[in-house]
């Protein structure tokens, strides 16, 4: 009997994500010049500078860009460190993509300004899909998809896995993530499992990578985490806690309100060290107030 009445519960939790109000929010990186980042995506990009702060007893400064206002759109959350010019990307952060109506345009822009187009507009391998990448001025990739309109061109973050089989779980479990497509490429060595919370030309979706017979990468000290909301950050955390003994990760900061803000959060890491924080939903409305 005890043993029933310890599955029921767990069980009950893991239904959670499934159900709660969730959405990607932001994606938070470190650059090593905030006003030639905000520059660079504002005019090469066409980005919109939403807000800025500085926190001079932290020694740092924040800025929000995106395509749309926080309250419905993915931003992403630049961060500068006072005194520090540059950062190791590593080898497990891959590409952030944007849409674009028109990928050669968008290209000759980053040009002009002075960006690193890393690959020309064209068709990718094997299918129809015209795409290109291009570096910002701190080395981070960005794939530029050609698609229509769209309500988020900020569409794709992309990490490397060493088990995709298993981050495909955890986020399905952890963070209520649906896996939207699995796309095998052998004939490159690699497989990608798309995951999000709605079709990816609609919004933001997490890209998982698998490069065949790679088990880890390095994490460098660019790339912090993505932000994602929930309704209840306590009740997230434990269903992470419950993932992580099946699958790996660990939780990084106990649920609660962070000290002199007071929006409540749980912050984790998945199997492979990629950290996710999950943000109270009315809190992270009141902080835009």
């Amino acid at each position: 009997m005890a043993e029933a009445s310890a599955v029921a519960p767990n069980a009950e939790l893991l239904d959670w994500p499934k159900k709660d109000n969730r959405r990607f929010l932001h994606v938070v990186y470190r650059v090593g010049d905030l006003d030639r980042t905000i520059e660079f995506y504002t005019e090469c990009f066409g980005m919109k500078l939403l807000r800025k702060r500085d926190v001079p007893e932290e020694k740092y400064s924040n800025a929000f860009l995106g395509f749309g206002p926080e309250t419905s759109n993915f931003v992403v959350e630049l961060t500068y460190n006072y005194g520090v010019s540059s950062y190791d990307i590593g080898t497990g952060f891959g590409h952030f993509a944007i849409s674009t109506q028109d990928v050669s345009k968008m290209v000759e822009t980053v040009r002009a300004k002075g960006g690193n187009v890393t690959r020309e507009p064209g068709p990718v391998k094997g299918g129809n899909s015209v795409i290109a990448f291009v570096k910002d001025p701190d080395g981070y990739a960005f794939e530029l998809i050609q698609r229509g309109p769209t309500p988020e061109p900020l569409c794709q973050v992309m990490l490397r896995t060493g088990d995709l089989d298993r981050a495909i779980k955890f986020y399905e479990k952890a963070l209520g993530m649906r896996l939207l497509r699995r796309i095998e490429r052998p004939e490159y060595k690699y497989t990608i499992g798309m995951m999000g919370y709605a079709e990816e030309y609609e919004t933001i979706v997490l890209e998982l990578t698998y490069n065949y017979g790679v088990t880890e990468y390095t994490k460098g000290n660019a790339y912090a985490q993505i932000a994602i909301g929930t309704d209840d950050v306590y009740k997230s955390g434990e269903v992470v806690k419950i993932v992580n003994q099946e699958l790996g990760g660990k939780i990084t900061r106990e649920a609660g309100p962070l000290p002199g803000l007071g929006t409540k959060i749980v912050s984790f890491l998945d199997p492979d060290g990629w950290k996710t924080v999950l943000v109270d939903n009315k809190d992270f409305l009141k902080e835009l107030e």
